[in-house]
């Protein structure tokens, strides 16, 4: 030991050697108190927060059967979707039908680890702290079983004590549900635009198609709707879209779920997005609401969220049929209107932005009819129009596609028929696929075809367009019948003796006020012409107003006015005065259709019935009618009238004023007789094959002239004539026997 070294001095004291020490120690203890406290604290918080939030959570046992809203949907005879009702269109659909890669690129994006957590991602959670720092917008660590019970239970209101019992939710839901249960539920609950809810309902609103069916693209492109389903709308924003797509197949190629030779094939894949309503649907708006109506009066509020299904008598196929034959027989009558003028008139300015602008707003505003187009004009003189559809589609009219509306295109023409730069017009493809100008039709129809043997409604068209006039002309409008009411004095005539070969005289009448009940009355016969006696058959075919009067005349109006009950018509709605011989009462084109069918079933009263059944959203049957019978408790008229009756209307069709209906269709088996009333403000055709009756009538919801030319035979016939080269094709012959 070195002679100056002392033992003391080296072994001095560690707070003389580190004074801060002390300080340090106290502090930290102080600290680690603190951190105790406020550990203790928190676990009194939580501990508290647990007691009083986990009894006021709601009971979720209610998702071990899982019975979201579902709509009302309204099916044809042969399962076709006709009509949907209710705030949230969904499919419900079992986990084990839900596609693999569905599942897949929902994971992927949305919860990668979900089958081995326990309903909270704590790495989720820390990974998204760390994202965080530094942001001023947040990122998320939602689980799927997180948002399940913010969707199913919870406002989105963003607040820590909404957190919380986010989190015990999540805990609970994890405890009393399997991961698939947890899965299925958010795959058919989670809100994805268009009102579509659940990826079942969006495969069908987005792309048209089952969820079954949907390739990885298309999956990732759905999977890619829960976070914002307005920004990432495929419709309305597709840039976003496509870019939140391609992010997510990247994550499922991450995840293993897909191959990069799959990922790289689904990044390239067309997309076909469908941008508004199927144009292959079938039109059966009218009886779809014809059908919410009747089955709310039954179930209430119930209606829109019990997921019934109704399946009606509607045959899709003759639906279609009879919506297209309606149309293009307004269409032709309306191309022989004068033209009324554009719809209206927008400035196009010199900047093309604000002009394209202004093109699409108003394109928007006045959307497409169907087949009847609206276009904005650019360029307008007396030999060619261009104009602009929606998505930039140029269109160029010349020649005979500028015909109809030949008298806005004049420079004399007023300021609001003249065909003009910033014109916004309606145009329409001709079967030579050339452009030509038409307009939306003022004029209405009504369309429905019965199964004579039963009363199943087979196709039902209320009007030229429901959007446009939810007014059901079929069920609502009460009309004059015109001479398509004239079978019904006859069939009372034969019951009174007469037969098809009585003899009438077709000669002039006149009738003073104590005989009509109205006006004196000098009736005449459409032609003018008076042709002298004939028989009942003949006049029946020419529809000689004459014959038709002195027949009623002859058996008296009170006796024809009780016989036409016998058919289902109001006698109140049949005032008993001659007239009445030439169709002066109110009748709908149901009660047309429902009477020319006592004659088309050999006498029997049938009932129009549109339901066959209803089943729950498991496709249990809820209610099912039976398919109704004939039998003598129904019968309206003797067999015998009946059968001599449809001999009469044979002829109508055969050589008379419908002598169209037989040359076109080339077979025997049609009956029916036209219609016009006073003036051409009706017109009418309604006949029968055996096997399908069909009532056309055409005219304005404000009555007007139709046409001094214009006929039952010229606009209603023809639209009858189109349905039933359609409907018929393959049913055979059939005419009736003695």
């Amino acid at each position: 030991m070195p002679p100056n070294s002392s033992p003391s001095k080296s072994r001095a004291p560690l707070a003389v050697r580190l004074p801060w020490l002390p300080v340090a120690l106290q502090i930290f203890a102080w600290g680690l108190g603190l951190a105790l406290a406020g550990l203790m604290s928190l676990l009194m918080v939580v501990a508290i927060a647990l007691a009083v939030a986990y009894p006021n959570l709601p009971d979720v046992s209610d998702l071990l059967d899982y019975r979201p809203k579902l709509p009302l949907r309204v099916y044809s005879a042969d399962a076709v979707l006709i009509g949907e009702f209710g705030e949230e269109r969904r499919n419900l659909t079992p986990i084990g039908d839900i596609p693999k890669v569905m599942k897949d690129a929902v994971l992927a994006i949305e919860d990668a680890r979900f089958f081995s957590h326990g309903g909270v991602d704590y790495i989720g959670v820390i990974r998204a702290g760390l994202a965080n720092v530094g942001r001023a917008k947040s990122q998320g660590a939602s689980t799927i079983t997180m948002q399940v019970a913010r969707n199913v239970y919870l406002s989105t209101e963003k607040s820590y004590t909404r957190k919380i019992y986010e989190i015990l939710l999540t805990f609970k839901l994890e405890h009393l549900l399997s991961k698939d249960q947890i899965l299925e539920i958010y795959m058919n609950q989670i809100f994805l635009g268009q009102r579509a809810y659940g990826f079942a309902a969006a495969a069908e609103t987005y792309f048209g198609k089952p969820l079954r069916d949907v390739s990885i693209a298309e999956a990732a492109m759905l999977a890619g709707l829960p976070k914002a389903p307005s920004a990432y709308n495929p419709i309305s924003n597709p840039k976003r879209a496509k870019a939140r797509q391609l992010y997510i197949i990247d994550r499922m190629e991450e995840n293993g779920f897909i191959t990069p030779a799959q990922a790289a094939t689904a990044k390239n894949e067309q997309l076909r997005v469908k941008s508004g309503p199927n144009a292959d649907r079938v039109h059966a708006e009218f009886v779809a609401e014809t059908v919410r109506q009747l089955v709310f009066s039954q179930y209430g509020d119930e209606t829109y969220t019990r997921g019934l299904n109704v399946f009606t008598t509607l045959r899709a196929a003759d639906q279609q049929a009879a919506y297209k034959a309606l149309r293009k027989g307004i269409m032709d009558y309306e191309r022989r209107q004068i033209y009324r003028g554009p719809e209206k008139f927008i400035e196009l300015s010199k900047d093309p932005q604000e002009t394209e602008d202004a093109i699409d707003d108003a394109l928007a505003d006045s959307p497409d009819n169907g087949d009847v187009m609206s276009a904005v004009v650019l360029e307008a003189s007396a030999k060619k129009i261009v104009a602009i559809r929606q998505n930039s589609e140029a269109v160029e009219i010349t020649g005979d596609g500028l015909k109809p509306a030949q008298s806005g295109l004049s420079e004399k023409a007023p300021p609001n028929i003249r065909i003009r730069r910033g014109a916004l017009i309606r145009v329409s493809k001709t079967p030579k696929n050339t452009w030509e100008i038409t307009q939306l039709p003022e004029v209405e129809g009504a369309f429905v075809a019965l199964d004579p043997r039963s009363g199943a409604v087979r196709a039902l068209v209320g009007g030229f367009d429901y959007e446009k006039n939810k007014f059901n002309h079929v069920t609502q409008a009460w009309r004059q019948p015109g001479s398509s009411f004239k079978p019904f004095i006859y069939s009372a005539a034969l019951e009174k003796g007469f037969t098809p070969a009585t003899v009438v005289n077709d000669a002039p009448l006149f009738f003073d006020a104590g005989v009509t009940g109205g006006q004196p009355w000098e009736p005449k016969n459409y032609d003018g012409t008076f042709e002298g006696p004939m028989s009942l058959r003949r006049g029946l075919a020419k529809s000689k107003n004459m014959i038709s009067i002195r027949v009623l005349q002859a058996i008296g109006a009170k006796n024809a006015q009780e016989w036409v009950t016998h058919f289902g018509f109001d006698a109140d709605k049949h005032p008993a005065y001659l007239t009445m011989a030439l169709g002066a009462g109110s009748v709908t084109p149901l009660q047309m259709a429902i009477g020319y069918s006592v004659f088309a079933n050999g006498g029997y009263r049938v009932n129009p019935y549109l339901i066959t059944k209803i089943t729950d959203q498991k496709g249990k049957v809820v209610v099912e009618r039976p398919v109704p019978g004939l039998d003598e408790s129904a019968r309206g008229i003797d067999a015998r009238n009946a059968f001599i009756m449809s001999s009469l209307l044979q002829e109508v069709a055969r050589s008379g004023t419908a002598a169209k209906a037989q040359a076109t269709l080339k077979r025997p088996d049609l009956y029916g007789k036209t219609g016009t009333t006073n003036d051409s403000i009706d017109t009418w055709f309604v006949g029968y094959q055996p096997t399908l009756t069909a009532a056309v009538w055409m005219g304005y919801d404000t009555p007007k002239k139709l046409g001094d030319r214009e006929t039952g035979g010229g606009l209603s016939l023809p639209v009858w004539i189109n349905f039933m080269d359609y409907a018929l094709k393959g049913v055979p012959v059939t005419e009736f026997s003695a």
